[in-house]
C-alpha cells in the first residue's frame, strides 16, 4: 500500500491511497492520518480510487479519523471508492455518516 499526503488548499489535506489496506499495511495509513490530526488538520479528503481491499483494521482507521475530525470541527470525506469499497463502506454502516464523493474535485471545498 502507498499513501501520499498533499494539501490542495491551505486547510484541507488530501490523502491518496493505493493498494490494500489490511493488517499488514493499515499502520501506514493510520500514521499518516494521525500525523495530520496531531498538527491540527481536521479537514481531510481520502482518495480511495486505488484501494482494492480493506479489512476491519482499515475500516476502524477511517471511523476513528472521522470521529476525531468531526470532534475538531472538521470532516473526513472519502472519494472515488471502487465498487468493492462502496459496498463495504455501505455494508458496515460507515456511509452515510462519512460522506462519499465520486471524485476528489467534488469533495474539495470550492
Amino acid at each position: 500500500m502507498d499513501v501520499t499526503v498533499t494539501n490542495p488548499s491551505s486547510d484541507v489535506a488530501l490523502v491518496t491511497v493505493q493498494g490494500a489496506i489490511d493488517v499488514d499495511t493499515a499502520a501506514g495509513l493510520r500514521a499518516a492520518l494521525e500525523h495530520l490530526l496531531d498538527v491540527g488538520t481536521h479537514r481531510i479528503v481520502v482518495d480511495l480510487g486505488g484501494v482494492d481491499f480493506c479489512d476491519s483494521i482499515g475500516l476502524g482507521t477511517l471511523a476513528y479519523t472521522h470521529t476525531t475530525c468531526t470532534a475538531g470541527g472538521g470532516y473526513l470525506r472519502l472519494t472515488a471508492p471502487t465498487p468493492f469499497m462502496q459496498r463495504l463502506l455501505t455494508t458496515v454502516g460507515l456511509t452515510p455518516p462519512i460522506p462519499v464523493f465520486p471524485t476528489v474535485e467534488a469533495a474539495l471545498p470550492s
